[in-house]
């Protein structure tokens, strides 16, 4: 699936915009938004393992899917995944969704990340070509936390969030689909530019 990179300079976190989503062209893959952040040498190879930022959250059929997305994503940047340690790496996967709709403001969505509670934006900032004639559809907001860590210890050496919005009745808006697209986003020209945002089409 090919997707072009549209570099913002300067971003360093996911820039608080307004929740009506401009309408835009029509299109099957919605954007995504991506920030990385990481000091000097990132690790590029080695095994690693993909565990949920909620440990109660490893048996849910939702994890699975996450994981397996993340996990096809790690592979293509040359990382072994083992479906269980010990290995070089963890992989702290946070996954979240919310419905609203358009002129709504989403409220900040929390999510688990390495026993901690962190925090998106206020809102999904790219447009997703939603004819806003009529009442408008539902928007399914997703979004998607890795940090990759040295097994076994708590220092993160690589973070990336990834956000997107489609209407309800779209494939994306599927938890699998989603998942998906924003693990290849995440893992896109691995490891990024560090502290930049960029949107992945």
């Amino acid at each position: 699936m090919a997707m072009n990179c549209i570099k913002h300079k300067g971003a360093v976190l996911f820039a608080a915009l307004p929740a009506l989503l401009l309408a835009g062209c029509a299109t099957s893959i919605p954007p995504v938004e991506v920030t990385r952040f990481h000091e000097g040498a990132v690790a590029r190879q080695g095994s690693v393992v993909v565990v949920p930022a909620d440990s109660g959250a490893v048996a849910s059929l939702e994890f699975r899917t996450v994981a397996n997305a993340v996990a096809a994503s790690l592979t293509r940047a040359g990382f072994a995944v083992r479906e269980s340690g010990p290995a070089d790496y963890e992989a702290v996967v946070a996954f979240a969704r919310e419905t609203y709709q358009p002129g709504e403001r989403p409220s900040p969505v929390n999510v688990g990340v390495g026993g901690s509670t962190g925090s998106y934006g206020s809102g999904v900032g790219v447009g997703i070509g939603i004819n806003l004639s009529g009442r408008p559809k539902p928007i399914v907001a997703t979004h998607m936390r890795v940090q990759l860590r040295r097994a076994g210890a708590q220092a993160v050496f690589w973070e990336g969030r990834a956000e997107m919005a489609a209407k309800s009745t779209a494939p994306a808006a599927q938890p699998g689909i989603a998942a998906g697209q924003l693990a290849d986003a995440l893992f896109r020209d691995f490891p990024g530019q560090s502290g930049e945002t960029i949107t992945v089409r």
